[in-house]
């Protein structure tokens, strides 16, 4: 199992290649999931004709204004497919990849894309790495050109200026459209109530996507993005979990979700509402990876949230 071991902590080896890559599968190596940090860094192949580009999964972003002319997003190319992070129009990443090639468990590279192997495209497209760490990624530059002509800026909520000192917390709601503005006002109050600094919100729209299988972009949406952060003691971060928490549960009553790189911290209840196809995601995990050689962190935290017994949390009275 690619459990953690002291290389979450330290470097791990750099990978240069498909091969490194799958020798590291097939050795049960938790360097292979971290791969995407170092090594793997380089285009592969321009078809200029067909407006394509096939890059190694840690290139980033601003790495390829020579090839797009238009700016990127955080991070490495890797990453936004591995969590179909949302592109610049509002689309998700899975519509601007036209392929992918990943290291299984089996330890073989396969390539994947929605005409070839579709299920494992739709599996491993903002599946966090569970299926396989991925070698490269072939862009479509003229859909990621047409995102950036249509993209716009997030709308930003005005707040007090306040000390950005602290612990930060991020949480990403997915609501109804029209519903962004009443919700920023619940969650402005809950971060004063739990005397947590906020920092920032912004809205953003969320257009819908088809393909890939643990969907959270099912409908058009209103994304908001909550920025605070809490005071480093051990009581102030028990408050901020149970307030993201909170925060999601009001996204749900809403009728919205939530991202899914948030599964980690929420309820059974509140997994199984917004992402009712998760059992079938770790169904499907467990069958392609039965001895779980591959086990990234969003997975492990998902599984032990997902098999969690409910824990009723009390505080003696002073």
């Amino acid at each position: 199992m690619l459990a953690a071991t002291s290389s979450d902590v330290l470097s791990p080896p750099a990978l240069y290649s498909a091969e490194d890559l799958c020798r590291a599968v097939r050795a049960a190596s938790a360097d292979a999931w971290r791969a995407g940090s170092r090594g793997l860094d380089r285009v592969l192949h321009h078809d200029a004709d067909r407006a394509l580009l096939e890059v190694q999964a840690s290139v980033p972003w601003n790495s390829l204004l020579r090839f797009s002319g238009t700016q990127g997003l955080s991070g490495t190319v890797g990453e936004s497919v591995a969590e179909n992070r949302l592109g610049p129009d509002g689309r998700p990443m899975v519509a601007h990849v036209h392929a992918l090639t990943l290291a299984t468990a089996d330890g073989q590279l396969r390539r994947a894309s929605r005409e070839h192997s579709p299920e494992l495209f739709r599996l491993a497209v903002g599946g966090f790495g569970a299926f396989g760490p991925f070698y490269s990624v072939t862009l479509d530059l003229a859909s990621w050109e047409r995102s950036a002509a249509s993209s716009c800026a997030p709308a930003r909520f005005e707040l007090p200026p306040t000390d950005a000192a602290g612990t930060p917390h991020v949480v990403e709601l997915l609501l109804p459209p029209g519903r962004s503005d009443a919700l920023a006002v619940r969650a402005r109050d809950l971060v004063a109530e739990r005397r947590c600094a906020l920092v920032s919100m912004e809205a953003r729209r969320v257009q819908p996507e088809d393909v890939t299988f643990l969907r959270w972009a099912r409908r058009e949406w209103a994304s908001l993005r909550i920025e605070y952060h809490s005071r480093p003691t051990l009581g102030a971060s028990v408050a901020a979990a149970q307030l993201s928490r909170r925060m999601l549960d009001l996204a749900v009553e809403a009728g919205g979700a939530f991202l899914p790189s948030l599964l980690p911290i929420a309820s059974r209840a509140q997994a199984e509402a917004c992402y009712p196809m998760l059992a079938q995601f770790i169904a499907e995990k467990r069958r392609l990876d039965p001895a779980e050689r591959i086990t990234p962190p969003w997975y492990r935290s998902v599984f032990r949230a997902w098999h969690a017994a409910p824990c009723r949390v009390r505080f003696a009275k002073a």
